[in-house]
């Protein structure tokens, strides 16, 4: 498990920016400890963007991560600040 540290961003924008396209993932428990209390809601959200994100049940829970094409196949980023 990789080190993180804080979050400094609203959390959407730290999971977009963290996330998209990196092939990195994160769990609920990771997500807890940088202060996101609910990574189910925060997921939900980012897929009402239109991100793709995708879940892997793993032995530390379920573990999301987000693809770098969003919904229509672009790769353009999105402004969450």
């Amino acid at each position: 498990m990789a080190k993180i540290t804080r979050i400094n961003t609203t959390q959407l924008a730290f999971l977009h920016d963290y996330l998209r396209g990196t092939g990195k993932n994160i769990t609920e428990v990771e997500a807890r400890k940088l202060g996101i209390k609910n990574l189910r809601a925060r997921m939900s959200e980012l897929r009402k963007l239109g991100l793709r994100v995708n879940t892997e049940d793993t032995r530390y829970g379920t573990a999301y991560t987000i693809s770098a094409r969003d919904v229509n196949g672009s790769r353009a980023m999105y402004d969450l600040t």
